[in-house]
């Protein structure tokens, strides 16, 4: 195949006008528990004495906006209620489980939503910052999902909350190179995190060091899934969910020290300052003229789309970074709703968030184009603009959780166009897919008691849910609810 036939990925700067780069299925997958913001104030009263630190990150803690946050546990688990703070190898035994067992969970719904079969997935790119064994965890993600091992892997490290957005663009350059050889690209993108399990750590760090440490106010547990597809060789199918039309990734000067996760003897040490969401909101302004500037199909009639004009999927880090991002673009709540409501219910699950929004966003129908955005440690910021598929899609049970047989989920009130019925998935245009050999090991999510008498909770793969649905934001500045307090990235 001549070059000049293929689709690059810029031509000048510019992006070319049809990539045929798609996001073709999604997934995303919450463990069973969602605590509210009692959980840490009864963690941290069973094991730290009272101190001014702590009592100031228990006052933020109530005043995030964060309804409840996803956990693999309560604030019974054994592994935060030992003496002492789980060691790193407790933390990685723990990760090879549940952050497999959920990431295995997310891959097969973004594939089922895709149809194909598994021996046509030709890369993986997948990214954690809440584990770092070697071999990494795709490896057995790999062999649970029963890929053949040839398979080519990627695992970005170092990247934090803007993972999910730089594995999208690794694999969007990945399927570039394959069509540039007249290949196909089926690349199964994956982003797992495990925070909830650092909570002692981070209490520690308060007691010890009387720091305000806002991070354990914020992360939750989550793993999301895509399915990116070049359209090489491409039958008929349900049709893309989202068509990839550019990117941009910058790092933001002199910030690195503003914004990390450290690794520490027990685990990994949040890192963020006051800055963080200044120097966010006023990065996004010119990342997003660049981008827009770089994609010429935007320029309809030599007019410049505003931002106004898009819907957003930005990465929810905390809710001076939704408000500061709202204002500086001049948005309103409903441009960030699917943000507002992920932060709300599930809280900030670093790398696996942004591709929950972007399963939240299209429950509903909206504008034509997205962008979607992410900010990691750098401070990097990742931005992508999107165009929705033809039809409001659906994916394997939108909220994340696995529902009962013969129920069409209608989580948070979202039209949905996706019926799961036993094994058998019928998408809005028809068209069948089959979850068989694919049993997704998921229960649904229980709201975790206040107090530490009726904290301990059960559940079963029956019970619905029982926490409320999340809500949008309230008032006009679009704030998450509750005071503006110091929660970053």
């Amino acid at each position: 195949m001549s070059p000049s036939a293929v689709p690059t990925s810029t031509t000048n700067g510019h992006f070319e006008s049809d990539l045929n780069l798609a996001l073709v299925g999604l997934g995303v997958e919450y463990p069973p528990f969602l605590v509210g913001p009692e959980a840490l104030e009864v963690l941290a009263n069973r094991y730290y004495p009272p101190s001014t630190a702590l009592k100031k990150v228990l006052s933020i803690n109530r005043f995030t906006g964060i309804e409840t946050r996803a956990a693999i546990g309560d604030v019974d688990h054994p592994l935060v209620n030992q003496p002492n703070a789980p060691s790193i190898k407790e933390l990685n035994t723990l990760f090879r489980e549940e952050g497999v067992r959920l990431s295995v969970n997310a891959c097969k719904k973004a594939i089922s939503e895709w149809g194909g079969s598994i021996h046509d997935i030709t890369h993986i790119v997948s990214t954690t910052c809440t584990n770092s064994a070697n071999p990494g965890f795709d490896h057995f993600v790999v062999k649970q999902l029963g890929i053949p091992s040839s398979v080519e892997k990627i695992l970005l490290h170092g990247i934090g909350c803007s993972g999910g957005m730089a594995a999208i663009r690794t694999a969007a350059h990945l399927a570039l190179g394959s069509s540039y050889r007249g290949k196909p690209a089926r690349i199964l993108i994956l982003a797992c995190e495990i925070s909830s399990v650092l909570v002692r750590s981070e209490l520690d760090s308060i007691h010890q060091d009387q720091q305000t440490r806002v991070g354990v106010c914020l992360f939750s547990d989550c793993a999301s899934a895509a399915i990116l597809s070049n359209g090489v060789g491409e039958g008929d199918g349900p049709g893309p969910v989202y068509e990839i039309l550019g990117w941009k990734h910058q790092i933001i000067d002199d910030s690195e020290e503003d914004l990390g996760f450290d690794v520490d003897p027990l685990g990994w040490k949040v890192v963020l300052t006051q800055r963080v969401p200044t120097l966010a909101s006023a990065a996004v302004s010119p990342c997003f003229e660049g981008l827009v500037n770089s994609i010429p199909e935007l320029h309809e009639a030599g007019q410049s789309p505003t931002a106004a004009s898009f819907d957003w999927a930005l990465h929810p880090g905390g809710s001076l970074i939704i408000t500061g991002v709202e204002q500086a673009m001049k948005l309103t709540p409903q441009h960030l709703q699917a943000s507002y409501e992920i932060y709300m219910k599930y809280g900030n699950s670093s790398s696996a968030t942004i591709l929950s929004v972007l399963n939240k966003l299209r429950e509903t129908e909206g504008k034509d184009r997205v962008v979607a955005c992410a900010f990691g440690p750098g401070i990097a910021l990742e931005m992508t603009i999107l165009r929705r598929g033809k039809e409001v899609a659906s994916s394997v049970n939108q909220s994340g959780h696995n529902t009962a047989s013969g129920i069409l989920s209608t989580d948070g009130g979202g039209s949905r166009n996706t019926a799961i019925n036993g094994n058998n998935i019928t998408h809005a245009n028809g068209t069948a897919s089959t979850i068989d050999n694919f049993p997704i090991e998921s229960k649904q999510p229980e709201k975790v008691g206040t107090t530490a008498d009726n904290a301990a909770s059960s559940w079963n793969d029956d019970r619905e849910a029982t926490t409320e649905g999340s809500t949008r934001a309230d008032g006009a500045n679009g704030s998450a609810g509750g005071l503006p307090v110091e929660d970053l990235d």
